[in-house]
Parts: structure tokens; sequence; C-alpha cells
């Protein structure tokens, strides 16, 4: 048994991994990898031990996404507030590796296709042995994934010069957030930005609407230390911003950019909204 122990140590890592890109938490991750090793441990010695605990672990999240299609996780307030080392579980260091948009791509998946897309494009298991996992035919495993493909890298409607220009000036806006710097921000800003935001999005009283560069860089200032639950992504077809702490949708952010600089941006926070949105990678 200390052997088959420390063979299991061995693949805890990489089972961690895998099983937090198909379910989004690291707290059920661990249970995940937990309950392999309790099958392990009952089962009848295995000649490939890595292909068995992959195989284990994914049917176990299936389990897990498809009992989880009729509620939604734990919710989050619109400005969750960040609390240094308050997060015993590393949730905020998995999801800035695995990438805060892909999570919430992941998100908008059915979890047929989520295990199918998993398995395959991040951790190149063939689809021989993912349609075991999803009761499904080889073909059948093939086409989930490739229909995940299309719908987490999307596309846009910007030819790819302007395309890439906005994403830089979209990520030069995000990092001077990140950073609280007010002459970062009044670089990136249109001298007569407008930002826009629901009402679900601010704190009670807060204007819907704020015009100019010195005022919204002022405002995003306040609001900037939320950034770190932010990443860029494609909104409705055009570079923008998901905020998704711990991997799950809080906001968005539709980002108009002109020449070099943002516009305007609408910052979108009501559910029915947020659930009408189109985000893919950027």
């Amino acid at each position: 048994m200390d052997d088959l122990a420390a063979e299991f140590e061995a693949e805890r890592g990489r089972l961690r991994g895998l099983a937090y890109r198909m379910l989004g938490s690291a707290a059920e991750a661990d249970d995940a990898v937990q309950e392999a090793w309790l099958r392990l441990s009952r089962a009848d010695p295995v000649d490939n031990l890595a292909a068995w605990l992959t195989t284990v672990v994914s049917r176990v999240c299936l389990d897990v996404l498809r009992s989880r299609k009729a509620r939604r996780e734990e919710a989050f307030e619109v400005f969750p507030e960040p609390v240094a080392d308050a997060d015993p579980a590393g949730e905020a260091e998995l999801a800035d590796a695995v990438g805060r948009a892909l999570l919430v791509v992941l998100d908008a998946l059915g979890p047929a296709e989520r295990i199918a897309f998993v398995l395959h494009d991040l951790f190149a298991v063939p689809f021989d042995r993912i349609a075991p996992v999803l009761d499904r035919t080889p073909v059948a495993a093939k086409k989930l994934a490739s229909r995940a493909r299309q719908r987490i890298r999307g596309g846009s409607p910007l030819p790819a010069a302007d395309l890439a220009r906005h994403r830089r000036v979209v990520e030069a806006f995000l990092a001077a957030a990140r950073g609280g710097d007010l002459a970062s921000l009044l670089d990136v800003l249109a001298p007569d930005v407008v930002r826009r935001a629901d009402a679900a999005a601010l704190p009670a009283g807060a204007a819907l609407e704020v015009r100019g560069a010195r005022a919204v860089a002022e405002e995003t200032q306040v609001f900037g230390k939320r950034a770190r639950f932010a990443a860029t992504a494609l909104v409705d077809g055009a570079v923008g911003v998901v905020v998704a702490p711990r991997g799950r949708l809080v906001l968005a952010l539709a980002v108009t950019v002109e020449g070099e600089r943002v516009a305007a941006y609408e910052v979108i926070a009501d559910p029915a909204r947020l659930a009408a949105l189109h985000v893919t990678l950027a």
C-alpha cells in the first residue's frame, strides 16, 4: 500500500490540475482526486495507473458537472474584496495559472463538451480513451470536443490588425487598473471617455454614467484592486474584460477602443445580461 500511495502522490498534481479545469473549483477538484484515491485503494492491481486515474477523475467530474446543471455554485458579491492570505486552497493561484477567461468560457459548456475538450485539447488524451468516460463513441467524443473548441475560441468581425491593437489597449487599461496608476490610466483613457454601468455593479448611490478621463480614472483607482480577478476576453466579438473570482463570471466590461485609447466602457453585472453575452478567448 505504501508503494501504491507513493505512485498516487506522484500523480496528484496532474490530477488536481485536470479536475480543476473540469470543475473550476479547487475544493471540488480536491474532492474528486480524493475519491479517485479511495477507489484505487479498493481496486484490483492496475496496469496503467496514470490512464486509470485520469478516467476515474474524469468520471467523477462529469457526475459533479451534471448534478450542477440545476444550480449555481456559491454566489459572489459583485465586487468581492480580495483579502491577502485568505485562500489556503490556493484557488487564486490555480485560477491565474489556468486563466480566468478560459475558466469563464469552460463554465458555459455542457458537461460532456467540457470533459471532452479538457481531456483532448488540454491533456492530449486520445478520443478512444475519452469515449468510455462519456459513454459515447470516439467519433461522438471528437464532435463534442470540436464543438467546444469552436465555442471557446470564437472569433471577431474585426480585422486582425485592429483586433491586436484593441487587445493591446485593453490590456494596458487593465494593467493600469490593477496597479491603481492614475497617470497610466489617464494615458490610456480618451479625454472624453464615458463609463456606463448596471446598477448591480456599483455601490448604492453611485452614478450610472461617468464622463471625462480624470473622473473615470479616479473611480477606476478605487475599484482597481478588484482587477486582480479580471482578464481580457472577447465579449460579443470585441476585446473586453471579464471579472471572475474563482473562475465565475460576475462582471464583464464591453470596451470601445478608438485609436490607442479607451473611448468608453460599460460594466455589465445584471445576471440576465451576463447570461446573454457571448464570451470567448481573446
